[in-house]
């Protein structure tokens, strides 16, 4: 008696990518992925190529993970995928501290993000 196998964390014709440490604010990553939530896979990448943001880089990489895995462990089509979901949240925060003026100090909080790209494959009907 084993343990039970995990279940999927998204639908049968979706793949996810996470990207679980990224060094920037949840702030700024969340209006890259605001760029790409619902467009196709394919021109999502070509935004985020030429975005001149700078958080536009990670969100790419994990995009292209998600793409990845819905073609190579997921079996799915990748000219019908379509971003269904780019979600970002709060992963941890090194604190630093700066020397100021005449002996004291203040607190520098570099924060971490998460993100969680799903992509799903669209219906025939619908291309």
């Amino acid at each position: 008696m084993g343990k039970a196998a995990n279940p999927r964390r998204v639908g049968e014709r979706e793949a996810m990518a996470v990207a679980t440490t990224v060094r920037g604010s949840p702030y700024k990553l969340n209006l890259v992925a605001g760029l790409i939530r619902g467009r196709p896979a394919e021109e999502a990448v070509t935004i985020l190529t030429f975005s001149r943001k700078a958080m536009a880089v990670d969100v790419k990489k994990c995009l292209q993970s998600a793409i990845a895995n819905a073609e190579n462990n997921h079996n799915l089509d990748v000219d019908r995928l379509v971003v269904a979901e780019a979600s970002v949240g709060k992963s941890l925060s090194m604190k630093r501290f700066a020397t100021r003026a005449r002996g004291r100090s203040s607190r520098i909080v570099k924060p971490f993000s998460r993100i969680r790209i799903v992509v799903r494959e669209r219906d025939s009907e619908e291309a």
